[in-house]
Order: structure tokens, then sequence, then C-alpha cells
């Protein structure tokens, strides 16, 4: 028997706090991992931190991906056994979606035929929970008995099959590959002028290759992340406020 990991997150996002407000679930975002240490991950998710409608086929980062915007995100990590031909076909599968992800886009749509039970399925097209099911039930192993564009990762949470190993914060999760490159209090200042002329560099003037940027917005510059981003979105608090008295 083999063993993979459904991992199931709350960054804590504004996205994921209007998800949240919804749902009422603690967990909006769903990934799979191949490994314990979560070093091979998948989820459809967005591609690039600061842009959270460009979404699609993702290996996420820990390190230096959307997840080091949000260091106090939390989880569930549940263990789901597999046998050992079911593994090797998910693997396949896995490496089907790497070789050529950005043929595959984040499947927006699926997403409104969630609330009234209507599967909203497109080629090539698959938002987080929809793809762990999918894969999952493609490598042999049917976890629901209903079109995985209804999947919701709250779904995961109540599986008779999963286990669940770990429940807190992310980056305390002691099996994680990266938390030993993965020091918060390491950093005093971060460079913001060089990282924006690095972002101008590689986003607008295509410059420069992405895989050379040099500096990342991670959990280590907690002080400029404040500055530059919680100050502008304490802004805009009232909408939130508003938002809960429309769902109200």
């Amino acid at each position: 028997m083999r063993a993979v990991y459904i991992v199931l997150t709350n960054t804590g996002s504004l996205i994921n706090w209007a998800l949240k407000s919804v749902t009422s679930a603690p967990y909006n975002h769903a990934s799979l991992a191949l490994d314990k240490d979560l070093s091979r991950i998948y989820s459809f998710a967005r591609r690039e931190p600061l842009n959270p409608f460009w979404g699609g086929f993702v290996r996420e980062d820990f390190v230096k991906g959307t997840f080091s915007w949000y260091p106090d995100s939390t989880c569930a990590i549940y263990r789901l056994k597999l046998s050992a031909r079911e593994y090797r076909r998910l693997e396949r599968l896995i490496a089907v979606f790497e070789k050529n992800p950005k043929r595959y886009l984040y499947n927006y749509a699926g997403l409104v035929g969630i609330p009234i039970n209507y599967p909203i399925e497109i080629p090539a097209s698959y938002f987080c929970s929809q793809f762990v099911a999918e894969v999952l039930n493609r490598a042999g192993h049917r976890l629901f008995n209903r079109p995985s564009s209804l999947i919701t990762p709250d779904d995961f949470r109540y599986h008779p099959e999963l286990d669940l190993v770990y429940q807190g914060e992310l980056y305390q999760y002691p099996d994680l590959y990266s938390q030993k490159f993965y020091q918060p209090k390491q950093y005093q200042h971060f460079p913001f002028r060089k990282y924006m002329l690095q972002q101008w560099d590689t986003e607008v003037l295509r410059l420069m290759d992405r895989k050379q940027k040099q500096y990342y917005f991670r959990d280590g510059f907690l002080k400029p992340k404040k500055i530059y981003l919680t100050r502008q979105i304490g802004k805009v608090k009232h909408v939130k406020k508003l938002w809960k008295e429309f769902i109200g």
C-alpha cells in the first residue's frame, strides 16, 4: 500500500475570506500531495501570488509560491491509502499535467454549479477539489458517488477513508520539506526597491525569466509585507462590513 495526502488549507486571503463567508467551511482550498513531506504537491490555483484571477494547474511551492505570502495559513492534512497500482497510475496522470501545465485552466464556471447542484465541466479545466477528486477517480480510487465537479474541499473532511494526520498552522507541520529553509526571523529588512525593479523586468518588460528571480515576498519579510500590503487592505475594511451585511 502507498499513501497520498490531501491537504486542505486556509490562507486568510481576501478571496479565501469571501469563500469562507459563503461556505462557512474552515478550509476552502484542496491540494494533492504524493509524499508525506509535501515536496510533490499539486492543485489548481493562482499561477502568480499577485494575480488571483489567472489560475490553472500548479505544483505548489511553500518557499517561493503563493503560500509564502500567507505565513499564518492553517491546514488539515489527511492520509489516503492506495494500492501500488493505483499510486503508479496517479503518478502517470500527474506527469501528463506537468508535461504541459499551461494547457489547463481554472474552472471558474464550475464553482457556480456547486450551489445549484449542477455539474459544469469544461475540457482541460478544473478547480482545486475537482482536480483532486478527478485524478484519484482516474487512478482507480473513486471517493465519491457524484461528479467531481460537485466536490468541495469540505467534502474531504468527512470521508471515512481519510485519516487526519495533522491540523494546525501550515508552516508548523513537522514533516514539511521546506521547513529548514524557511526561517521567518532570519531577515530584518526586505530589499523592496530591488524587488519592484525585478518585478518590472519579469512581469512587465519580460526581460528576465521568472525562474531567475532573486527576491520573493515571503514569511521572512513580515515587516514590508505589513507596510505595503496589509495597510492597503486596511483601507477597504468597510468592504468586508458591506459584504457581511449583504450576505447576512
